[in-house]
């Protein structure tokens, strides 16, 4: 019977552990005046994010990266850690890119040079 138990509970806590936080809606921090928020979703195993729609100094407006994927490949490292790859739509290159999760908040940063570089910004999630 103790197994039994033991066993349920195991089942039980891989499936809190699989239902990723990381899925939703999120704002990103403003970068040359313009942010977007950004829809993240599973692709495959990981997770990805694309740009839903975007914002210059406050104000909704039609730019060509709406429906670009930004958020590339991101995999679940536990404790609300993912890794994969960030674009940064400023100046239109992909970094090596790390997502650490506390809450409502994300810090998101992309690498250079094996990590020595790195910038980061805090996305809000806003679903």
């Amino acid at each position: 019977m103790k197994i039994w138990i033991w066993a349920a509970l195991a089942v039980l806590g891989a499936g809190a552990a699989a239902a990723e936080p990381i899925e939703g809606l999120w704002q990103t921090q403003s970068d040359d005046g313009a942010y977007a928020h950004v829809r993240i979703a599973p692709c495959g195993a990981n997770y990805c994010g694309v740009i839903a729609r975007s914002f210059r100094d406050g104000a909704e407006y039609r730019s060509d990266n709406v429906g670009r994927q930004i958020v590339i490949d991101m995999a679940p490292k536990g404790g609300g850690k993912y890794e994969g790859k960030v674009w940064r739509p400023a100046n239109d290159k992909i970094y090596t890119g790390k997502i650490t999760l506390s809450g409502k908040r994300m810090k998101l940063s992309g690498c250079v040079a094996g990590g020595l570089l790195c910038k980061s910004q805090d996305w809000t999630r806003l679903d």
